[in-house]
């Protein structure tokens, strides 16, 4: 395996690692740059360049590289701020308004001035035309082209930059999409065009048309990002293979991720639950909480052998179904801004300081105190080491800050109102991970913790206090997961074809030959993408439901199943997910299960980094011990002295007793007096319950049981 770099563009860092063939991994940030993300990433590389010895130029480093994998917010932050394509909609007449009407049902059931989320088409934009197709896809209505083309005279003349195309029941026959995107083709050449059975052939009209205008929304966007991003790598002598981060937690071309947006709109916190596994793995666990606190957002995954996936999520209120990474975001992160509300409640985020101006005590031009200026007061920082000493923290001018907007407001001391903040943050994450698990039928306690994220150590031993979580791994890798996780992903591509039909009395052929098409489909995709067969997988999910019932359940099917007509093990299979999901099932009442889709996901195995072990050195710490700083201690409300490690000096079976801080160039690991620590094989810190040693038993004893 040649050098790989995994790149993560967030809201505030672009986190690179760079995985050499015969030596350790690096880890570099820098700042992101809100303006133009793609120019922080060239300020990365340009940096590792320079870091090289001897230091080489950029075009002499990238001539080395041979693969970077990259994860990018920027569809992201185009739908969360409106700042997306001007866009246009051919839908069928009478519906345009679906788009607005949505499933007609109110998020906020009992809120009486709740309104609807703004469309991302207006209603003059959303033009329907002529033309129907039944249930069945045999024709109502012929198309009306000469329809098609006054949507067209309209888009010109208002400077429409993307076009949609969903017309009802095309998933099943689309000919008339087909008709209209080649109308499209011809009088507006230059235009993004999102044609929905090509990108979601499924059935359910409102999901379908959502998640068609949103790849048009942000399209352009992503399109005009990796032209810049492609062409200043090559200008700069990169020829070898870029890779893009997709929100299934695998990764693309970017010519897939041009015709495929909406794929990316968790391009960074994709990557984050497959690396979190791989940790875990280490020590024996195949199930874990994974969560990332970076500069702007804190996101929590759960991992149960998988990262788990579903197949609808929604977007800043809009509906998109595509398969996408289970991840909950809520607005917690290093530059949160702490803020008093209307009721005299002390609040965190979900405003964030981002990296321009940054948090008070970065001296940036920032006056609203932020998180990390908290935990600057607190002491779990040193204002000379705040990445590696590269950027030097105001103490004084954070305190000034929280004195100004928390402490006097609430009649406290700035020490009390720094911990009041770091607790409200640490409760509002505490809540983010009750969301993917509790709520999901799980209980965090069954579950190791595997922290990430510049800031989330910091805030991690009183999230697992709150949740009662025992166990918990920080990667020495803790600050740059995703960009970790990115060089760890596979090619892949997911495909959807609705399939209606009641399981004892389907079609066999047309199942197995739908399946065929679909494998085929895929296998053709990854053929161009120059994975052999012996490295390709193909995994089948069926979209079942009970007789009557209106959501379906996706079940993991084996091929042989559905080559063999196994009826009874795909019945099996589904009573036993309808079961483990909603506490039922009605097997033994008889009741019909009807097959609604079929999924596929086509997976192209990729060349991943070694984990190197470590040859086990003992409990004994004390050659890393930086010295002692006072530190704020909860279970004491009060400072005292604690003991400072240097994190990368540590190795494998060296143990500290908490409290205990643990410093790195990119993170710091607060072990509060609740737990203790010890690094394991691989280098990542193990944090444990005090008196549960039995939960790293093998590291505590050179990896002997």
């Amino acid at each position: 395996m040649g050098l790989k770099i995994g790149c993560d563009v967030g809201g505030t860092f672009t986190d690179f690692l760079v995985a050499w063939e015969d030596r350790e991994p690096e880890i570099f940030k820098v700042l992101s740059v809100s303006a133009d993300p793609s120019a922080a990433v060239i300020n990365g590389l340009t940096e590792i360049a320079a870091s090289q010895e001897p230091a080489m130029s950029l075009e002499e480093f990238l001539g080395t590289v041979e693969t970077i994998v990259h994860g990018t917010t920027v569809t992201t932050n185009a739908t969360l701020t409106r700042n997306g394509a001007k866009s246009g909609l051919i839908t069928t007449e009478g519906v345009r308004d679906a788009l607005e009407m949505r499933r007609g049902i109110r998020e906020e059931q009992y809120n009486n001035r709740y309104t609807n989320v703004e469309p991302l088409v207006p209603r003059y934009l959303r033009a329907g035309v002529k033309g129907r197709l039944r249930r069945d896809g045999s024709e109502v209505e012929a198309l009306s082209l000469d329809d098609v083309e006054k949507a067209i005279d309209l888009f010109k003349a208002e400077g429409v930059d993307a076009v949609s195309i969903c017309f009802m029941n095309a998933f099943i026959n689309a000919e008339h999409e087909q008709r209209a995107a080649d109308l499209v083709r011809e009088r507006m050449p230059d235009a993004y065009l999102t044609v929905s059975t090509d990108l979601l052939p499924s059935i359910r009209f409102y999901p379908r048309v959502s998640t068609t205008v949103l790849n048009s929304y942000i399209g352009p966007i992503l399109n005009d990002y990796l032209e810049q991003l492609t062409g200043r790598l090559s200008r700069n002598g990169f020829n070898g293979l870029l890779l893009i981060m997709q929100s299934n937690g695998g990764v693309m071309t970017p010519e897939t991720a041009r015709k495929t947006a909406a794929l990316t709109l968790l391009s960074g916190p994709a990557a984050g639950p497959g690396a979190g596994l791989v940790y875990a793995q280490a020590h024996d666990q195949d199930n874990c909480i994974v969560v990332d606190m970076g500069g702007t957002s804190f996101e929590a995954a759960l991992v149960t052998g998988s990262p788990v996936l579903v197949n609808e999520g929604v977007i800043d209120r809009h509906r998109i179904a595509l398969p996408m990474l289970a991840i909950h975001t809520i607005g917690a992160g290093g530059g949160s801004i702490g803020w008093i509300d209307e009721g005299g409640l002390l609040r965190m985020g979900p405003q964030s300081a981002g990296a321009v101006p940054g948090p008070v005590s970065y001296d940036q031009g920032g006056k609203l105190p932020a998180c990390t200026d908290a935990n600057l007061v607190l002491g779990y920082l040193n204002p000379e080491f705040f990445a590696g000493g590269s950027i030097k923290l105001d103490v004084n001018a954070a305190r000034a800050a929280i004195k100004e907007h928390i402490a006097d407001p609430l009649g406290m001391s700035i020490e009390e109102a720094a911990a009041g903040m770091y607790r409200v943050a640490c409760n509002n994450m505490a809540q983010g991970v009750r969301e993917v698990t509790i709520k999901r039928g799980f209980d965090p306690r069954e579950f190791p913790m595997v922290v990430a994220g510049g800031a989330g150590p910091i805030h991690s031993c009183m999230i697992c206090e709150e949740l009662q979580i025992p166990f918990q791994i920080v990667p020495r890798e803790s600050s740059i997961l995703c960009a970790v996780g990115m060089l760890m992903g596979d090619l892949k591509h997911d495909f959807v074809r609705t399939f209606f039909a009641r399981l004892n009395t389907i079609d066999w052929s047309a199942l197995q030959e739908l399946v065929a098409n679909m494998v085929d489909e895929g296998a053709a995709m990854l053929v161009d993408e120059n994975i052999p067969a012996e490295r390709q997988q193909f995994q089948i999910k069926l979209d079942c439901r009970y007789q009557k019932q209106y959501h379906e359940v996706s079940v993991d099917i084996d091929r042989e199943w559905i080559d063999a007509a196994d009826l009874d093990a795909i019945h099996a299979a589904f009573h036993a997910e309808h079961n483990r999901l909603y506490g039922y099932s009605l097997q033994e009442q008889g009741v019909g299960v009807d097959l609604i889709n079929v999924r596929l996901q086509a997976i192209g195995i990729t060349e991943k980094p070694d984990f190197r072990e470590q040859a086990y050195e003992g409990e004994d710490a004390s050659a890393s011990l930086k010295g002692e700083r006072d530190m704020y201690i909860f279970s004491e409300k009060a400072f005292r002295p604690v003991q400072v490690y240097d994190g990368h000096k540590m190795r494998f079976g060296n143990r500290v007793t908490g409290p205990a801080m643990i410093e790195q160039v990119t993170t710091a690991i607060f072990v509060s007096d609740a737990y203790d620590c010890v690094v394991d094989k691989y280098g990542s810190f193990a944090v444990y319950e005090k008196g549960r040693e039995d939960l790293v038993g093998t590291e505590l004893s050179g990896g002997v049981a």
